[in-house]
């Protein structure tokens, strides 16, 4: 394993986040704000609870995973398209290092900045609301699992696209409806039947489901699905950066 090549590329990437710092940190925390305005305030003066949790505090663990999954994404797919665009990633392949080490080093330094937004988000909401998080250290699990399984598919976004135009096509068009349908500020208890059945084929509910359960000891899936639900999402797109470089697919050519 080449530490210093891994080094070298997350050091790099890092960079580019302290080199926005204040943009990174301070937007977050006004999009939260005005998340809990818009819904703390708005909605939740006409909804007190849901299951048993305040719904201030019930929308925070989506807020959380929102912003991780769009950051995280996008994130780990504009540092790897960015060397496609200018040409250095053919520096990068003939380096003796090898995928797995590339793959380290972009994905490390985006998971770093989901975590990091992560713990801002969290910071933030315990200006508007009391929250007592029930299994902190399967709170953390399931932030570090999210970032890094969406940093993989913002990697496999990155190779993939084209364009900048492409780059935004998947987290605008695809992760950010899929985590509103989610759960993420409702219960899919709260839903239709039909539209219960409708929302489980959903991947994101999987994982906004576990990550409330964190928090508040109670979730719509079973904890033991949502394991294994972000388990296989990783697992397929471990499975997909493997076949980009055995086959060379946009990156050689």
């Amino acid at each position: 394993m080449n530490l210093h090549a891994i080094k070298a590329i997350y050091i790099f990437e890092m960079s580019r986040f302290f080199r926005t710092f204040l943009q990174s940190f301070i937007s977050p925390v006004i999009s939260t704000s005005l998340y809990f305005v818009v819904f703390g305030a708005a909605i939740g003066s006409r909804i007190n609870e849901v299951d048993g949790v305040d719904y201030a505090a019930f929308i925070v663990p989506g807020l959380i995973m929102l912003s991780v999954m769009t950051q995280s994404t996008s994130n780990a797919s504009f540092g790897i398209y960015f060397p496609k665009f200018i040409g250095t990633i053919y520096e990068l392949l003939s380096a003796p290092i090898s995928f797995l080490e590339i793959v380290i080093g972009y994905v490390g330094a985006a998971m770093t900045k989901g975590l990091f937004i992560g713990i801002v988000i969290l910071a933030t909401a315990y200006l508007f609301v009391d929250l007592d998080i029930k299994y902190p250290l399967a709170m953390l699990a399931f932030l570090v699992m999210t970032c890094l399984s969406f940093s993989l598919l913002g990697f496999i976004i990155g190779i993939w696209a084209k364009s900048f135009d492409q780059l935004q096509l998947v987290p605008l068009l695809v992760i950010t409806p899929l985590v509103f349908l989610g759960g993420s500020f409702y219960s899919i208890s709260m839903l239709p039947p039909v539209w219960q059945t409708i929302t489980l084929f959903n991947p994101v509910v999987y994982l906004i489901s576990g990550f409330r359960w964190s928090f508040f000891g109670d979730a719509d899936v079973a904890i033991g699905v949502s394991l294994f639900a972000i388990g296989f999402f990783t697992a397929i797109c471990l499975a997909v950066i493997w076949w980009i470089f055995k086959t060379g697919y946009r990156i050689k050519s």
